[in-house]
């Protein structure tokens, strides 16, 4: 990249260099723009979002059925997922607000009890105040919502 800075301003002084000899009017100045490299653009949220979705996935111990399900994807799709050929993205409201809940899930868990064994058995287990595993809660919208707010309840944070 700095070679062909370098290069670029190499030409823009051969231009220049011409220029200084065709007939300009008094006192008029050309401007002169340079083009400086811009810094990498940070990573697109879409691309960041699906890969910690699959994984917190991966470190709770869910399937990629049970993914799809919570995030209201076909099994072909939630497959792609996982594989880095299918983005989630903002446009598609549901499934995109889905998967920050789920993420939320797994952050709250990690931050209560940093030790995914202990989240993958919690998930599994039977919680008298949520009247179900929380497993089976996060398959629909509604249950994730309560699970995370649940959650959020158990940090602290409400």
């Amino acid at each position: 990249m700095l070679v062909q800075h370098l290069r670029s301003l190499n030409a823009l002084s051969g231009i220049l260099e011409k220029e200084k000899d065709a007939k300009v009017p008094v006192g008029y100045t050309a401007p002169v723009v340079l083009k400086i490299p811009q810094p990498s653009a940070a990573p697109e949220e879409s691309s960041v979002l699906t890969k910690a979705v699959t994984r917190a996935a991966a470190l709770l111990g869910l399937t990629q059925r049970q993914v799809a399900e919570t995030l209201g994807l076909s099994g072909p799709t939630a497959s792609r997922l996982f594989t880095g050929k299918y983005r989630l993205s903002p446009t598609r409201a549901k499934e995109w607000e889905l998967a920050i809940l789920l993420v939320r899930l797994f952050r709250s868990l990690d931050a209560l009890w940093g030790h995914e064994g202990t989240a993958r058995a919690w998930l599994r287990s039977y919680n008298t105040s949520l009247g179900a595993t929380p497993l089976d809660l996060i398959k629909s919208a509604a249950g994730l919502v309560r699970v995370v707010d649940y959650l959020d309840h158990a940090r602290g944070r409400v």
